[in-house]
């Protein structure tokens, strides 16, 4: 079992994988609780046409997923916030546009695209150093952002009406925290892929929520449980020779189960 931490691609995983739990940890406990589930679904969704468009300029998939995923969150912003459309409407269009975008563009590029499954299903046991540096990196973008703005963010996030009372640009914060969310969404498709990304960035803040009613304190408590779950599905998924991403959610998913339990018989009991 300790030979296992050995072996340089599995380190690489577990620091993809505190990189990935402090951002999911600090921007989750946002998205949870400003009720950003389903938008940030649509952003990550989006961010395949990104990875399509870097295969076929032949760039990197992640870095070009970047770009094109906070133009996305931009975009979003705009026409919801500024422009009054519909939420629900430009979250479809959005999704499927970027979507579409990523399958033509990938169609279009000579060769074969040989890590397209780990983009959509994730594969942390094969994180590059490169990319751990461009994780880190984002880290270092999304903790300074988040010191900076943290009260225009928890304004904002509790009470946006508030936040306009007290002449706070609430659009422009609201945009900013897009753009964090679309960072955050990057850095996780490499931990449990485009289609995994939105249940590790809203488990661990929704467990922490049960907990506390902090917003520091649950942004830690998130970090922790993040930790803790890819630590735990990583070593899992390599024992078990098991995809990861699919285990780290799964273990994701039964603790969040288990505190559902838990804190659902314990109403019950105090109502008794």
């Amino acid at each position: 079992m300790i030979s296992i931490f050995a072996l340089e691609f599995f380190r690489n995983a577990l620091v993809a994988g505190l990189l990935a739990s402090v951002a999911c940890g600090v921007i989750g406990t946002y998205v949870v609780v400003r009720r950003m589930v389903s938008l940030s679904g649509g952003i990550s969704h989006a961010a395949f046409g990104g990875i399509g468009i870097g295969y076929y300029l032949g760039l990197d998939p992640l870095l070009s997923a970047t770009v094109f995923t906070v133009a996305v969150a931009l975009g979003m912003g705009e026409l919801s916030l500024r422009r009054r459309q519909n939420l629900e409407t430009v979250i479809g269009a959005m999704w499927a546009t970027g979507m579409a975008l990523g399958i033509l563009f990938i169609y279009l590029s000579p060769g074969f695209a040989p890590d397209l499954l780990g983009y959509l299903f994730g594969n942390i046991l094969l994180v590059p150093r490169s990319d751990l540096l461009l994780m880190g990196a984002l880290v270092i973008v999304i903790l300074v952002v988040v010191s900076l703005f943290f009260r225009d963010f928890f304004a904002v996030t509790f009470d946006e009406e508030y936040a306009r009372v007290m002449n706070l640009p609430v659009e422009r914060i609201s945009l900013l925290l897009l753009v964090l969310v679309a960072l955050t969404v990057v850095m996780l498709i490499q931990v449990v892929g485009i289609i995994l990304v939105i249940a590790l960035l809203t488990i661990p803040a929704a467990i922490a929520r049960e907990f506390t009613s902090r917003l520091g304190r649950m942004m830690v408590l998130a970090v922790a449980l993040g930790m803790a779950f890819t630590m735990s599905g990583i070593v899992l998924s390599y024992l078990l020779n098991v995809p990861s991403g699919a285990t780290i959610i799964l273990v994701s998913a039964a603790v969040y189960g288990a505190v559902m339990v838990v804190r659902r018989n314990r109403t019950g009991a105090l109502a008794v």
